[in-house]
């Protein structure tokens, strides 16, 4: 009896061992996204307020994944996300409108082969709906986007997604009770409205990062004139 419990306990923990294994080779190296010789020098220098390695950290955006950018425009967070999750992966990227020049000529080079381009109203958005993606991102876009086609977006978000699979919004911090009201002006939107969103669509709230908080934000100034010195959420929801 004692040999088949050890015996039961070494296979256990081989089996563990294994799966420990494969998670390993499936994890990117986040850190080395700040020293990508492929990135131009402008996106670079964002990454100091950005954070991109610690955000895509805190995803746990694995190679093979199959993702989406949302309100990609120059393919900022499309190139990080194609260098994620390899070429077996998929990146949707999408624009509101017709997709700039800038990443239209990006995403003819090799190295981004895995990424589409998507565009178009994004109540409508055209991301699979057959529940195949990992992840969705949105990043300091959400408040351009209308009330009511914030909510018609999410409901796609939430089909496009697999069962555990995550969306995630970064978002410049409006105060509190403000709800959009400064979407136009300061650019910013309330963290408990996303929230209140985001579930009306069917997810549920995860977790948040803290890496992009500032303490010192007042929020009453527009994000565009005084630049990286906004508070900012990073919230994950998840598709039950």
């Amino acid at each position: 009896m004692k040999l088949a419990v050890s015996i039961r306990s070494m296979i256990a923990a081989l089996g563990l061992f294994a799966i420990g294994g494969c998670a390993a080779t499936s994890t990117p190296n986040y850190a080395e996204l700040l020293t990508l010789p492929t990135r131009p020098d402008t996106e670079r220098a964002l990454d100091a307020v950005r954070k991109p390695h610690e955000v895509m950290a805190f995803y746990e955006v694995k190679r093979g994944s199959k993702v989406a950018d949302l309100f990609t425009a120059r393919g900022y967070y499309a190139a990080i996300l194609s260098h994620l999750v390899g070429p077996d992966g998929v990146v949707y990227a999408a624009s509101p409108s017709k997709a700039r020049p800038e990443l239209l000529e990006r995403v003819k080079h090799p190295r981004m082969a895995n990424v589409r381009v998507i565009d178009g109203p994004f109540d409508t958005i055209a991301l699979p709906q057959d529940g195949s993606l990992e992840f969705v991102f949105i990043h300091l876009d959400y408040h351009e986007i209308a009330a009511d086609t914030r909510a018609a977006m999410n409901r796609r978000v939430f089909a496009s997604l697999k069962r555990g699979g995550s969306y995630g919004i970064v978002d410049h911090s409006a105060a509190a009770g403000r709800g959009d009201q400064d979407a136009k002006t300061f650019h910013r939107i309330e963290k408990a409205m996303v929230i209140r969103e985001a579930t009306a669509a069917g997810f549920k709230p995860a977790t948040e990062g803290t890496m992009l908080n500032r303490a010192d934000d007042t929020k009453d100034f527009s994000v565009t004139k005084l630049r990286d010195r906004s508070d900012r959420f990073v919230l994950k929801f998840v598709k039950p």
